[in-house]
């Protein structure tokens, strides 16, 4: 009996040091951006397998002098469903509303840190516009048992290299542009998508793994601003 309960242990503290949230392979367009153009897909790092340098799909104006922003406008977050079939048409309007406000605020709480906020244009205001473009709940319970249980933990994990999403739990997807907002000339665009991973951090909560990918989205859009701008103490955040 103390060898099984010694066995648990272990296994709980090896999942519990599991990242949250994970990449996936491939994310859906939505049409929030409008044209797409102008996206590639985002390098990855050949270093580490758990780096991952940028979102799905991305673009970033060569030209930009990030260094002459100080205030950031944050346009309220919308919702916007592609024609395929989105998860999204399963979530009740409130809760769509709620996940909106979730990702505003976790955005604004990380900027405000190095910007001002602002509702303003100006000559050193950045605008960003960000819209959640797929959202999905975990199957808490089955999540909870393949998370424990080292054999349903390896048959969910085949789908994870599969899709880049674990079986059973959450995912997200948003897209993102942000530009100068007195010339409109877009700096950055970037569309990705997030899913859980087998942590039992949060587990028992459905929306968990989407609320966890819109921290680390909202703590990395901060990093990245702060190594454009070439600043000194950029933290990097933990997926």
């Amino acid at each position: 009996m103390h060898k099984l309960v010694g066995a648990i242990l272990i296994l709980v503290v090896v999942v519990t040091g599991c990242a949250a949230t994970q990449e996936a392979k491939s994310v859906e367009k939505s049409g929030f951006l409008g044209d797409y153009s102008l996206l590639r897909e985002g390098e990855r790092s050949t270093i580490s397998e758990s780096a991952e340098d940028q979102a799905l799909l991305i673009y970033r104006n060569p030209a930009a002098d990030w260094r002459k922003y100080r205030k950031v406008w944050l346009d309220p977050v919308t919702v916007w469903m592609s024609q395929t079939d989105s998860q999204l048409k399963d979530v009740s309007v409130e809760d769509r509303q709620r996940l909106a406000t979730i990702l505003w605020l976790r955005l604004d709480a990380s900027l405000q840190k190095d910007y001002e906020m602002t509702s303003q244009a100006g000559p050193d205001v950045l605008r960003i516009q960000a819209a959640i473009t797929e959202a999905g709940e975990s199957n808490a319970v089955l999540d909870t048992v393949t998370s424990v249980i080292p054999q349903t933990r390896l048959l969910s994990g085949m789908k994870s290299l599969a899709t880049g999403v674990s079986a059973f739990t959450g995912s997200a997807a948003i897209e993102i542009k942000v530009t100068d907002s007195t010339m409109g000339t877009i700096l950055v665009e970037a569309v990705d998508r997030r899913g859980g991973t087998k942590s039992l951090k949060g587990v028992t909560y459905s929306w968990n793994d989407v609320e966890e990918a819109y921290r680390f989205w909202a703590e990395k859009a901060r990093y990245r601003l702060c190594q454009w701008r070439s600043g000194t103490n950029c933290v990097e955040p933990k997926a």
